[in-house]
C-alpha cells in the first residue's frame, strides 16, 4: 500500500474514533517517550488535535490540547492506543 493510501486510512480511522479516550505514546528522543490520556477531539485535513486529560497529567485547571499530523503516526513517531 503507498504511503498516500496509508494517510488515509489513518485519517478515517481517527475521524471515527473522535470522542473516544486514548493514550499517546510520543518518542522524544533515545530512549524516552512520554505517554498521555485524553480524548481525540478533532480532525482536520493534516492533522488532529487531543484534548488532554487534566487528572492523570496533573495540569493546571485550564484544558491543553495538543495536534499532530498524520504523519506522525505513519512514521511511528507517536503510537495511539484506545483506552
Amino acid at each position: 500500500m503507498g504511503e498516500r493510501e496509508e494517510l488515509i486510512r489513518i485519517r478515517s480511522a481517527l475521524e471515527k474514533s473522535v470522542g473516544q479516550k486514548v493514550r499517546l505514546t510520543a518518542k522524544k528522543g533515545r530512549k524516552k517517550a512520554v505517554v498521555r490520556h485524553g480524548v481525540i477531539e478533532e480532525t482536520f485535513p493534516s492533522i488532529f488535535t487531543v484534548k488532554l486529560d487534566n487528572t492523570i497529567e496533573q495540569l493546571p485547571s485550564s484544558s491543553r490540547r495538543v495536534s499532530y499530523s498524520y504523519t506522525d503516526i505513519l512514521t511511528k513517531v507517536i503510537e495511539i492506543a484506545k483506552c
